[in-house]
């Protein structure tokens, strides 16, 4: 390594996911993930449970991440942490470290969106899209079409007005009684249904935002029906209603990308965000870029859910424009693009 080479530790704390990433001249070196197994029997990410995790995982997964890295802590030329949106607890324990750990080496401090960074993480591995594109960011906790004009320059030109996707997705699950987190679990038996068998309404909102709480409640009462008649109706048809659920989500979101790729005339189109692992989801974006002709661009499976890995991306860019935050940099629970 040469004594330019721009070295940045990337710290990400946002939910229920502790990461740790090193990032030199533009390259992720490495992306270590510890997962939080603690949530599954409460049904949902608890907050508190969380913070406490962090807190334990932390230091084990920062040290991995140097360790492997082949670097020593010294030669870093910068920290960088997720400031926000996320759980506060959780991001308190990230941006606490963070300053500790630059004020000690006495080097820079990058703050990063989450949101931003979730974009940011198509410039990991080839292929990289050119400017300007439209992002579909889809999580547990937003749900967002953007205008990517440039690293660091982003418009949200739509999303929702009430739950994220990633939200319907685990709350039908429930209703299903799949286990948390039941997005992976609707798309997995989705792939053995018949997506038109049940039909759940595909909510239409004006211009190009999103509404998901319908379907939340049209898939309750549904049920609710159909189990006064058939208490077995769940477990005889679960494929079935998965890929009905699922088809309704995914209809939901293509419509208002194509709507903006249309508005905006910008046929280079990118997924990211934990619900850009789903299968169903990635291929019908894939039958639509063939059909209308876009560029399509879908990150590694270790890079859609929250990792480090697109931290360190963004704090790359924030780096080469001088763009650090100071010491007294507090998270944010809600942060905007």
């Amino acid at each position: 390594m040469g004594t330019k080479d721009i070295s940045i530790l990337a710290i990400e704390s946002s939910c229920d996911e502790t990461s740790a990433s090193i990032i030199v001249n533009g390259k992720v070196l490495n992306n270590i993930v510890a997962t939080q197994s603690v949530h599954e029997k409460y049904g949902g990410v608890v907050p508190e449970l969380a913070s406490r995790a962090h807190q334990e995982n932390l230091i084990p997964v920062v040290q991995e991440a140097i360790s492997s890295s082949g670097l020593s802590k010294e030669s870093l030329s910068a920290i960088a942490f997720t400031r926000g949106p996320g759980l506060m607890g959780s991001l308190l324990v990230g941006v606490s470290f963070a300053k500790a750990f630059a004020f000690g080496l006495g080097i820079p401090l990058i703050e990063v969106n989450h949101m931003q960074a979730h974009v940011l993480a198509h410039f990991i591995d080839e292929p990289k899209p050119d400017f300007p594109f439209i992002c579909l960011t889809v999580s547990g906790g937003h749900t967002q079409l953007v205008l990517v004009k440039s690293p660091l320059e982003m418009e949200v030109v739509g999303q929702t007005r009430d739950d994220a996707v990633g939200e319907a997705f685990d709350k039908t699950a429930k209703l299903l009684g799949l286990p948390y987190p039941g997005g992976p679990l609707i798309d997995k038996y989705a792939r053995e249904g018949n997506p038109r068998a049940f039909d759940f309404p595909i909510t239409r909102m004006p211009e190009l935002d999103y509404s998901f709480s319908g379907i939340k409640t049209a898939v309750l009462y549904f049920l609710r029906d159909q189990l006064e008649g058939n208490p077995n109706f769940i477990e005889q048809n679960l494929q079935d209603l998965c890929a009905s659920i699922q088809y309704s989500l995914i209809k939901m979101l293509t419509i208002k990308l194509e709507k903006a790729v249309e508005a905006y005339g910008v046929k280079r189109v990118a997924i990211a965000g934990g619900v850009s692992a789903n299968s169903g989801l990635r291929s019908e974006l894939k039958v639509l870029a063939d059909q209308r002709g876009w560029e399509l661009f879908i990150p590694k499976f270790e890079y859609c859910t929250d990792n480090a890995g697109m931290i360190a991306m963004a704090a790359h860019f924030k780096y080469l424009v001088g763009d650090f935050t100071t010491m007294d940099v507090a998270p944010l629970a809600k942060m905007s693009l």
